[in-house]
């Protein structure tokens, strides 16, 4: 027998299941950003507001938008209470027990957000009719692949930062503009750029949705855009929420005169092209290609190696580096070139918006190109492309793309391709009517049913950090369900 679980229960389980796991990390291995972190805590707890952005003690500036850094400020009010010393700016590389302990219970415990966020995005899934198995949830399937990301837990909770805080204020926004509740929406978004500048690479997906899709109230018959429809007052609600967040955050250092202070440590362009971790980018080709090129100069001796550049291009900190053979890249020219990746996804939800599918993968489209080619990219910043991907499968064929998909091994593996039939559908947007388009709610997880399977189907496997969550596709018995089961993990473990 299927198993069958109220939605009441399994939700709060994976929540606390992932949250216990969590906390086997506490004592794990932490990176440099421990530190930059601590470091933070101690500039905003120990020196005025003024000398934020100038201290320089530590070579971890704090480089984060104020808003972050009013977080901080508020974190390090309960940090007092677990080790002070943490708090004073000289103690550099001060990593106590309590210390360690704290800030990785800090982690923990603002993941709420997230996990709130998650739950909301699994209330946009468009669940399937008729079934009501768990494992054949779609809902069920998302809370797994966004609580349980597996990269997410080692980014966080072993490397150490607060990506899924930020993360689920991002996805809290999506979740908001998918319910058609779009000045909450732009509300969030607005707080998540001041509080990490790097989601600027997903603003232009939320610009022109919001201006086409919220801004315009009407199509004409044949979908294009009425001109006449639009509605200033809308976009003055939108202009005046991104205005208002930006003020409370930056105001009191413009009152300062410090602007140019803080977006110089925002904007560190001097940092280089690559990041300390290079980011699996056109960059990082291209500069094992000028590497490359220019030992082969040396060796036959076109080149001297004495007047080739000595600065790392992998240091992460502030210097200038040059190419030694190819054009030095300049951060106008990875501008120009991600401006380029993304215009088609731009354009299309412009010309022809497709609601919540739409938006979904413009946003994608938009982290995936500015990952390829952005400046100074964070090998970490793929996860902006890979968390909401998790929400934006239609069908197979989506997921035939981004993930491994299985049959047990009593069966031949079978291509899902384009004409396998989806496990549901966004709801479609009609010519000259708005609310079609902007109530779509997100599109349904592929998940496999019999109904998507020539029977008899075997298991259909979702790749979930590195290891497959089997999903029964044939509900017979529960016994023979998890032979299968047990067969198709032991299949792909040898696979993987």
């Amino acid at each position: 027998m299927a198993a069958r679980v109220d939605s009441g229960f399994w939700f709060p389980a994976l929540a606390l299941g992932v949250s216990f796991l969590k906390c086997l990390f506490i004592n794990a291995y932490h990176s440099t950003d421990f530190e930059v972190h601590r470091n933070w805590l101690a500039i905003t707890h120990s020196l005025p507001v003024s000398r934020w952005y100038h201290e320089n003690t530590s070579e971890w500036t704090l480089d984060y938008p104020p808003l972050f850094a009013w977080f901080e400020f508020g974190l390090s009010h309960v940090a007092q209470h677990f080790d002070r010393n943490m708090l004073q700016v000289e103690n550099l590389h001060y990593a106590s027990p309590s210390t360690v302990l704290f800030q990785r219970l800090s982690v923990i415990f603002t993941d709420v957000v997230f996990i709130y966020a998650a739950k909301e995005c699994c209330r946009c899934v468009q669940e399937q009719k008729g079934s009501q198995d768990v494992l054949n949830r779609p809902s069920f399937v998302l809370a797994v692949l966004l609580l349980w990301n597996f990269g997410l837990l080692i980014v966080d909770h072993i490397h150490f930062q607060y990506n899924g805080f930020l993360f689920g204020v991002l996805l809290l926004s999506v979740a908001k503009h998918l319910q058609s509740q779009h000045l909450q929406g732009a509300l969030l978004f607005a707080i998540l750029l001041n509080l990490k500048h790097i989601y600027l690479y997903v603003a232009p997906a939320y610009g022109i949705y919001l201006l086409r899709s919220y801004c315009f109230t009407q199509d004409n018959k044949d979908g294009s855009i009425r001109w006449m429809s639009f509605s200033p007052l809308r976009l003055l609600a939108l202009g005046s929420i991104v205005v208002s967040v930006c003020a409370l955050s930056f105001g009191p250092f413009i009152a300062m005169g410090q602007l140019p202070q803080v977006l110089s440590r925002l904007f560190p362009f001097k940092r280089g092209l690559c990041h300390a971790y290079w980011a699996p980018n056109i960059w990082a080709l291209y500069s094992v290609l000028d590497k490359g090129l220019a030992v082969l100069g040396v060796r036959l001796k076109l080149l001297e190696e004495a007047e080739l550049p000595r600065a790392s291009m992998t240091g992460g900190l502030v210097q200038e580096f040059q190419h030694s053979v190819l054009l030095s890249v300049s951060p106008s020219a990875t501008l120009v070139c991600t401006l380029l990746s993304i215009l088609p996804a731009v354009a299309s939800i412009w010309l022809r918006p497709c609601g919540a599918r739409g938006f979904l993968r413009c946003l994608l489209l938009c982290a995936l190109g500015s990952f390829m080619f952005g400046w100074h990219v964070h090998e970490k910043a793929v996860l902006i492309a890979i968390l909401p991907l998790r929400a934006s499968y239609q069908s197979f064929s989506d997921a035939d793309v981004h993930h491994l998909l299985l049959h047990s091994s009593q069966e031949a593996p079978q291509r899902s391709g384009p004409s396998a039939p989806s496990s549901g559908g966004h709801l479609p947007a009609r010519p000259g009517r708005r609310g079609d388009r902007l109530r779509g709610g997100l599109p349904p997880v592929a998940v496999a049913t019999e109904a998507a399977l020539p029977p008899p189907a075997g298991d259909v496997g979702v790749l979930l950090g590195g290891r497959l969550l089997l999903l029964p596709a044939s509900v017979r018995q529960a016994a023979a369900a998890g032979r299968q089961t047990q067969a198709a993990v032991r299949s792909s473990n040898s696979i993987l």
